[in-house]
């Protein structure tokens, strides 16, 4: 039997049992596929992160949900960040550390934001430049999540949008809007089968904090539970809301997990040149929760 040290991180917050948990595997080379997959179902969080050697970047890291394993995430990114930050893994030599990950979309960087005591205080990821996909047929989504039409904002259409992963992108009114959207799970999944993707990310344009730009909801009717809060489709939305002009930024701040007790707040941020979005950054902090073993 070989033991492996397993590490358990809250995303997106400051706070120990808010935010998005991940678990993180800092020494996983030498496990299987099969491995990695059954110590995915055994944490049962939404991903599992194993961090191995890499021959193109400073460390590869694989993600597995507890049924399958994804090309990239939001959330375990920045659980990896922190993780490597406070085992010294990061040389904090300046304000700012930039790691390279190698994922399984090729290699993106990653900075370590530290304070003067040189503790880490921020991760930014970097995600590929964004894609803009399929457009959906609204009376078909809505019914799904049982909505209105007129809960939806008409400044953009619900289109498939991917900074690494896509996800089918629904802007909302408003929050009352947000709060009352329930999924009907096999009629969602099969919305969802029809343009290629998992989830639907939901937003509106403000938040509980007045200072947010937006809050957004994770639903994928494959989880047993709604996701606290999602890096990844954060990238996508932010990119969306610039495209079409519902917000501007450059920098923009994120509300998620509210709504199943979990809060989470990020930034993303979005640079254009000549009218087209180039760059995509999605940033948050972590929290430390359990540090231990798990057997094999």
């Amino acid at each position: 039997m070989s033991q492996y040290r397993i590490i358990y991180l809250d995303a997106f917050t400051t706070e120990p049992f808010s935010g998005n948990p991940c678990a993180v595997l800092p020494e996983a080379d030498g496990l299987t596929d099969d491995q990695m997959q059954k110590i995915a179902c055994e944490t049962n969080l939404s991903e599992t992160a194993f961090v191995m050697p890499s021959q193109k970047a400073a460390v590869r890291v694989r993600y597995f949900m507890p049924y399958k394993e994804i090309a990239f995430a939001g959330h375990p990114t920045i659980a990896t960040a922190f993780m490597l930050a406070q085992e010294g893994k990061v040389p904090a030599k300046e304000d700012v550390s930039r790691v390279d990950f190698e994922f399984n979309i090729g290699v993106l960087p990653v900075e370590i934001h530290w304070a003067a005591s040189r503790r880490p205080v921020r991760a930014v990821m970097s995600q590929t430049a964004p894609t803009f996909g399929a457009v959906s047929d609204a009376q078909d989504l809505i019914q799904s999540i049982g909505l209105h039409p007129k809960d939806l904002l008409d400044s953009g259409p619900i289109q498939v949008v991917s900074t690494g992963v896509p996800f089918l992108i629904v802007p909302l009114i408003d929050m009352a809007s947000l709060r009352k959207a329930r999924m009907d799970r096999s009629r969602l999944m099969a919305v969802l089968k029809d343009y290629q993707v998992d989830a639907a990310y939901l937003f509106s344009p403000e938040g509980i904090d007045p200072e947010t730009d937006f809050h957004g909801r994770l639903l994928s009717p494959g989880n047993v539970s709604e996701d606290p809060f999602t890096g990844s489709a954060v990238g996508a939305a932010g990119a969306y809301a610039v495209r079409y002009g519902l917000l501007s930024g450059p920098e923009l701040t994120v509300e998620q997990g509210h709504m199943v007790g979990r809060p989470g707040q990020g930034t993303v941020e979005i640079l254009q040149t000549a009218n087209q979005i180039v760059s995509v950054k999605v940033g948050g902090s972590a929290v430390r929760t359990l540090d231990g073993y798990i057997y094999i």
